[in-house]
């Protein structure tokens, strides 16, 4: 890594990182990510909004810190008379269900595995934050939709490949323009490096004697004040051990999975999906089969 210069290449690094979540996923978070040393949600916790990037609050409310997701509060608010029907109604068909099925009450941050009126299994969860970012001309809103769901498969060791608005909440918390990294398109870096795409991986192509050498892939690819998002197949987008050991497909990139970060747990912080702590999402993994249903309220 000799001929990497590092007054162009910056790794993005943040020690005590607080996952928001992967969702999935719809769950991210760039966060604690283990030996994944990526800015991540966190980065909520570290930086003001620039001008050209702002969240909101859930409510709809100003333009606010991204550090007030990691929200504290026993349960979350209603937005409207509207939200507040829809809520009953889910937690009412919830209440109906009969046989083996999850219910996750996303007001009281809880998942419970239910069989007929029994309950086998209850369990503290981190849920979505409900907070909206805007960058560039796109917004993301991390909410978990209620209703009716279904396990689609069951997964062990998953794999997380970040979606945009992890690089968009970088870009945000470190004053950076944001820029995709694509395949078929060189970047000039410097008067002799091309930033580039081989074999899988993102690297400098020195353009004189044609060496190519890989970048870190647990690091922010930045340079020249601008994030470099890296194409979805490449292995600077896969995350391993963020989603912990075992998760559960509910599809549309939501899970209920495990964490990096067990202090999450009971928070609103996440960016969509489920988080349960380790024995809990080892039950679910283990006594919950595919195709079991999962009511969101």
């Amino acid at each position: 890594m000799d001929s990497i210069d590092p007054r162009r290449h910056h790794s993005l690094t943040v020690t005590n990182r607080q996952p928001v979540t992967p969702p999935g996923v719809a769950g991210l978070s760039a966060s604690g990510m283990g030996a994944w040393r990526l800015v991540a949600a966190t980065l909520c916790v570290v930086a003001c909004l620039t001008s050209g990037a702002r969240a909101q609050a859930p409510e709809g409310g100003p333009p606010v810190q991204l550090s007030d997701r990691l929200d504290d509060r026993p349960m979350m608010r209603f937005k409207s008379d509207a939200d507040s029907v829809a809520w009953e109604r889910s937690r009412a068909a919830a209440s109906r269900g009969t046989g083996l099925r999850v219910l996750v009450s996303l007001r009281e941050r809880r998942v419970l595995v239910m069989r007929d009126a029994d309950t086998l299994r209850a369990a503290t969860a981190a849920v979505a934050s409900g907070m909206t970012i805007e960058y560039g001309g796109r917004s993301w809103t991390f909410r978990t939709p209620r209703g009716r769901h279904t396990v689609l498969r069951k997964v062990e060791n998953p794999v997380w490949r970040p979606p945009d608005w992890l690089y968009a909440e970088a870009a945000i918390a470190h004053d950076l323009e944001l820029a995709p990294l694509r395949p078929d398109r060189p970047v000039r870096v410097s008067a002799d490096q091309l930033l580039v795409v081989r074999n899988g991986e993102a690297g400098l192509l020195d353009r004189a004697t044609r060496e190519f050498v890989t970048l870190p892939t647990d690091e922010h690819i930045v340079f020249n004040d601008t994030l470099y998002i890296p194409p979805m197949v490449t292995r600077n987008r896969r995350v391993e051990g963020e989603l912990g050991r075992f998760a559960l497909d509910l599809g549309d990139g939501y899970l209920i999975h495990g964490t990096a970060d067990p202090k999450s747990i009971g928070r609103a912080v996440t960016h969509g999906c489920i988080r349960l702590g380790d024995d809990d999402i080892d039950w679910l993994y283990r006594h919950v089969p595919v195709g079991t249903v999962v009511h969101i309220y």
